[in-house]
């Protein structure tokens, strides 16, 4: 499979000067008449090609989940090696959403004026490169270090994935991508948990290069870079999107693509491919009735390719994000954008932080078998507290014994990452239901009372039933919100905006975690009425977003 075509040049021009690049519509059969992208990704089929992008998804999901969500699992077992304390934990829990905040918008600007594909390359494998790092990580520093390098690298594909993988299939199957992708992502985080359980119990240690001591954790590190060194292998036999190429007037280049998309999907020679020509991208213009279209400035032109200086190239971009900055577009975002930092603020959290409350759950009923004692949540948050304390003041004969952890834990979080991919399974009926506005609403409402509920947990039953339903129904609210920013943005600024979205989202995910083991330490009931609040505010401001079904692909 050879797909890339970079190197191509997009300069024909006809004896009048003009660019070739695009074509116009002109006189003829219906057939020969230029075609929109929606009709010319429809041609091209669906078949072999659209199984490698469901691989890539499967792969760089997987990278996305793991560089985010790794170290709520070492914590437990990385304490003594580290000499942890509570804050620490959330700092290391935190450190990879700071590293994302900061790159959210330089990655977004390189997306959608350099491609798609060159920010997906280079950022799996320089990701890949931190998470070695982290697993080479002999301290704490160390560690916080190479977690942010590695979340400023990631969050660049992270965001462009969704908007990549939209691109590259026709609307019939378009409305799915992204609940396919929130059931890989919960599938991605079942698999972690089971992971750690074939790593974390075995006596793997041992020093590298006489100088490097390596535990059951760190290896459990090396394992989980695989999956963006393997991204990164695909997407460099994987193409640029036919339509940010459309968008920046390359139509030549666009139709080689979707030519050879067409020939991996049916095996038939190029010129079989349907589409000869395509039309010349002006996405400004009057909405139908019940639709919502918010589009960018008229193209009157082709567009020309022109080698700049860096400040040229910088102010186009500037150009390009303007519209960002105005009605409608700026009311829009702001309140996308609010509603992506309550959201990861409230499930964020609880999903960091729910392997070390199991792990101190399983310990805690270990400790106490036999006895009739309760493990309430805020019993479990009080002995969590009291026993990072100890082993901090107590080094020496706290860690004396290797660390062990239950059983329980495992198999706690994997009932709740097992969860999440019923939902996602059965998210695609309710959508036909009752459609993904009002799916995004009453998702975002109950999440924020279950989040409340946990407070009230009386027993490790009751908390893995209900962060079950938390984090599952929090998860597809987040895919809904994210197929809705898609929908209402134009091809130009959709990364731009997807990736501001996602810096928003980290934001809220650093602060929840650096707040939840502040305000455990004040007492039990404030960390759920963090959780509670902020997803309720999404749920509210979730009403305003217009409705997807009535945007168009633009």
């Amino acid at each position: 499979m050879t797909l890339n075509n970079d190197k191509t040049k997009d300069t024909e021009t006809d004896t009048d000067g003009n660019s070739n690049s695009t074509a116009v519509a002109s006189i003829g059969s219906p057939e020969e008449a230029p075609a929109d992208f929606d009709k010319a990704i429809e041609a091209a089929g669906f078949g072999r090609f659209n199984l490698t992008l469901f691989v890539l998804a499967i792969t760089a999901t997987c990278a996305n989940m793991f560089e985010s969500t790794t170290m709520s699992y070492i914590l437990p077992i990385a304490e003594c090696d580290l000499h942890l304390t509570l804050t620490d934990k959330g700092v290391l829990n935190a450190c990879a959403y700071a590293g994302m905040i900061i790159s959210a918008i330089p990655w977004g600007y390189l997306s959608d004026t350099k491609g798609r594909r060159k920010v997906l390359v280079c950022g799996y494998f320089l990701t890949c490169i931190c998470v070695l790092g982290s697993a080479l990580s002999q301290n704490f520093i160390m560690l916080v270090t190479f977690k942010f390098l590695g979340g400023l690298m990631v969050n660049g594909p992270a965001a462009v994935l969704y908007t990549y993988l939209t691109e590259l299939h026709g609307p019939k199957y378009r409305s799915h991508v992204l609940m396919v992708i929130g059931l890989i992502t919960s599938l991605s985080l079942m698999l972690l948990p089971v992971m750690a359980w074939g790593i974390f119990p075995r006596d793997w240690g041992f020093v590298l290069f006489d100088s490097l001591e390596i535990h059951s954790w760190q290896i459990f590190l090396f394992v989980c870079a695989m999956p963006t060194l393997i991204s990164g292998l695909l997407m460099t036999v994987l193409p640029e999107s036919p339509k940010f190429l459309m968008s920046q007037g390359r139509n030549v280049q666009a139709l080689r693509m979707l030519q050879r998309i067409y020939r991996i999907n049916t095996g038939m020679p190029l010129d079989t491919y349907p589409i000869k020509s395509l039309v010349l991208e002006v996405p400004s213009r009057e909405a139908h009735e019940d639709e919502v279209v918010y589009t960018i400035e008229e193209k009157t032109e082709p567009v020309k390719q022109q080698s700049g200086t860096l400040l040229e190239s910088l102010r186009a971009g500037m150009l390009q994000m303007r519209p960002m900055f105005h009605k409608p577009l700026l009311g829009l975002a702001l309140q996308c954008f609010t509603m992506q930092f309550t959201i990861f603020m409230g499930l964020n959290t609880i999903r960091l932080w729910l392997p070390q409350l199991f792990s101190s759950m399983a310990d805690y009923e270990s400790q106490f078998a036999g006895e009739d004692v309760s493990a309430s949540m805020c019993t479990i948050l009080e002995y969590s507290v009291n026993k990072t304390a100890e082993t901090l003041t107590n080094h020496e004969d706290a860690c004396s014994v290797p660390k062990t952890i239950s059983i329980d834990m495992y198999l706690n979080n994997i009932i709740v990452s097992a969860c999440g991919v019923v939902g996602y399974l059965l998210a695609g009926s309710i959508i036909r239901l009752i459609g993904t506005k009002s799916l995004l609403t009453y998702g975002l409402f109950i999440s924020g009372i279950l989040g409340l509920t946990l407070y009230w947990s009386i027993n490790s039953l009751m908390t893995i039933i209900v962060s079950s339903a938390f984090i599952t129904v929090a998860c597809i609210s987040i895919s809904s919100l994210m197929g809705a920013v898609v929908a209402l943005f134009p091809t130009q600024l959709r990364s731009l905006v997807v990736a501001i979205a996602m810096m928003f989202g980290r934001l809220g995910a650093l602060s929840g975690n650096l707040l939840f083991p502040v305000f455990i330490q004040i007492g039990c009931l404030p960390p759920f009425v963090m959780v509670a609040l902020v997803m309720l505010i999404a749920a509210v401001l979730s009403i305003l977003v217009p409705n997807p079904k009535k945007a168009t692909f633009t």
